[in-house]
């Protein structure tokens, strides 16, 4: 009989207690024990957090968001930060992780979550550990998949943001900035900005240029339309300058944490327009929530193909959808940089062809 465990790593989406549920009643259905590992890998070094899973712990868990096992984006056991005289100090706890797993008997590891998670999974296959890994991220930034689960959510409340936006936009006459998420990759931005019918559509991908945007709005004023709407990925710059910081790297921060470009755009343009300019920031509005249809049964499906691929001992593979099938792939194919938007790809093109600024 295996006993396979399972964590949620980085940052939560929609869709994580659909693979847990998947997960569970697929390999209860075997016979096999499972154990959920709390708060990502950080939980292996706290023996309360290793808990076990059964078909009750999942009952009902499916339309809910977040995770049950919680999450950590912090948890990396080759990094782990500990605070030493008011300083974060990164320490390797790697082999306390790998012993634990050993003293719980587990057959194999389930590691969803995102390009940070499965590096860190890819790293602990190397030391001996059995891994099966699933993509996580609402930034749909990893390779090797056509979509990650919790995209297509975080991506339905972007639109419908968008769509609340036009209506007061246009009552006020105003520039309307939505900031959504988007550290590198600008999917969320792009897609939604299409959906949502937004006139400008500023992506990390493509540094923008504050003139043209300027003129693409006086422009629309010119032909009568008074507003404007702005969808701006959190990791958007403009050309020549860099990404806007909340809060840098180092102190009590791990990494650096972005933040703040809706502001600083707007700024920008009210020194050059004559309008009333609004930010809204959707921040975690975007992860949370009732996963859409599609996240839960492509979270559904990538539960149970995590324990095929466990049966089959397929370790060091991701789960992965390919067109309409559930398909696996290395984890080091999948990491090995990330999904981003081709600036001169066919999802921009058909944006400027619908009329849609993109900042250059």
């Amino acid at each position: 009989m295996a006993k396979i465990g399972i964590l949620t790593g980085g940052g939560d989406c929609p869709g994580l207690n659909a693979v847990i549920r998947g997960v569970v009643k697929s390999a209860v259905g075997r016979g096999w024990e499972v154990v959920g590992i709390e708060d990502g890998f950080d939980g292996f070094l706290h023996p309360e957090k290793c808990r076990p899973l059964g078909l009750e712990e999942v009952r009902g868990i499916l339309p809910r968001g977040g995770t049950i096992l919680g999450t950590s984006n912090r948890g990396n056991p080759f990094a782990f930060p500990i605070m030493r005289e008011g300083k974060v100090e990164l320490v390797d706890v790697s082999d306390e992780v790998r012993s634990r797993i050993l003293q719980l008997g587990l057959t194999a590891l389930i590691v969803v979550g995102g390009d940070g998670s499965l590096k860190i999974a890819q790293e602990m296959m190397r030391r001996g550990v059995p891994i099966v890994g699933v993509p996580k991220t609402i930034d749909n930034d990893l390779l090797e998949t056509d979509v990650t689960f919790g995209y297509n959510t975080a991506l339905e409340t972007a639109t419908d943001a968008l769509d609340k936006l036009h209506s007061t936009a246009e009552s006020h006459h105003r520039v309307m900035v939505l900031e959504v998420m988007g550290r590198y990759a600008g999917w969320i931005a792009l897609e939604s900005g299409i959906a949502g019918g937004a006139d400008v559509i500023l992506i990390p991908e493509i540094p923008y240029d504050i003139d043209r945007i300027r003129d693409a709005i006086i422009a629309r004023c010119k032909r009568g339309r008074r507003f404007s709407v702005v969808v701006v990925a959190e990791g958007a710059y403009p050309k020549g300058g860099n990404r806007v910081l909340k809060e840098a790297a180092g102190g009590k921060s791990v990494v650096e944490r972005l933040g703040g470009v809706g502001e600083a755009l707007s700024r920008e343009l009210g020194g050059v327009l004559e309008m009333d300019i609004r930010v809204t920031v959707l921040g975690h509005l975007q992860r949370g929530g009732t996963p859409s249809t599609f996240d839960r049964c492509i979270g559904s499906r990538f539960g149970v193909k995590a324990v095929e691929l466990v049966e089959a001992g397929a370790f060091g593979q991701m789960v992965c959808l390919k067109g309409r099938h559930i398909t696996s792939v290395p984890i080091e194919d999948a990491v090995r940089s990330l999904n981003l938007i081709d600036p001169s790809g066919e999802m921009v093109r058909h944006a400027e062809a619908l009329g849609i600024m993109l900042g250059r």
